[in-house]
Order: C-alpha cells, then structure tokens, then sequence
C-alpha cells in the first residue's frame, strides 16, 4: 500500500473520529453515557473480530507473550469515546476534534522525536514546531467563544 493510499485512508479514519462521538452522545441519550461506551466498543469488538477471522494475518497466541502496557490501548481507547460522548454535547464537535487533534500532534511530536515504543525517531525541528503551535491557535480560535 502507498504512502498516497495510507493518507487517504487516515482522513477516512478522521472522518469516522469526527461522526462517533456524535453518534454515541445520541446514544448516550437513550442509555446512558458509560451504557454508550460500552455498546460502542462491543459492537466494535464483534467487527474487529469477524475482521480477525476472516482476513487477519497474525494469531491471538502471541497474546501470551506482550508486556501488560501493550494492552492499554483498549484503556485508552474507552477513555477517549467516554470523553467525547460527554464533551461533544457540551461543547460541540467542533470544538471537541479541535483539542483532541492538538494533542493528537503535540503528543505525535513528543513520541516521533524521542523514538519511543521503538518506533522511528523524527527529530523536532522548527517547521513541525511551528506547524503544531498554528494548529493549537486554530485550537483556541475554534474553541473561543
């Protein structure tokens, strides 16, 4: 898969980041905010399962063998939908994928330039810098009232 490919997937993958937290607040509405992320994350499981079975190229019987923080990224994950299906009524989306995507790139940044959890060190330098400090004045833009 090209780099052009994978770009244009991950906008695909920000499109759904946008639509879920209001989805799952109209949920949220019915059943309840934890209830919402709950729902999410188990009809994500099931997806992510049948995905698994019939296309997936790896095995669950490396689960043995990985470090317990290799396991948080489902802790993280219920954490950001409980987070957005509370602050996106409140706040709206807008300003909601406004604060999640400059921390998304000051976080990006951070693990880039440091090479952490052995991936390919970026090292900081003035263009990414200046880039994430206009996308959190967007930030504080959007978010102001």
């Amino acid at each position: 898969m090209n780099n052009l490919m994978l770009l244009f997937l991950m906008f695909c993958g920000g499109i759904t980041i946008a639509l879920q937290p209001s989805i799952n607040g109209r949920l949220a509405q019915k059943i309840g905010v934890i209830e919402s992320s709950c729902i999410s994350f188990a009809v994500g499981t099931v997806v992510l399962l049948v995905g698994a079975l019939l296309a997936g190229k790896g095995s669950f019987k490396g689960l043995a063998a990985v470090s317990w923080w290799e396991l948080s990224g489902g802790a993280l994950g219920a954490f950001f939908v409980t987070m957005t299906i509370i602050a996106v009524p409140r706040i709206g989306t807008t300003s909601a994928m406004a604060a999640v995507i400059g921390a998304q790139l000051t976080t990006g940044i951070l693990l880039d330039h440091f090479g952490l959890f052995g991936f390919k060190t970026i090292p900081l330098d003035g263009k990414r810098l200046i880039g994430v400090v206009l996308l959190m004045a967007g930030t504080a833009l959007i978010f102001r009232k």
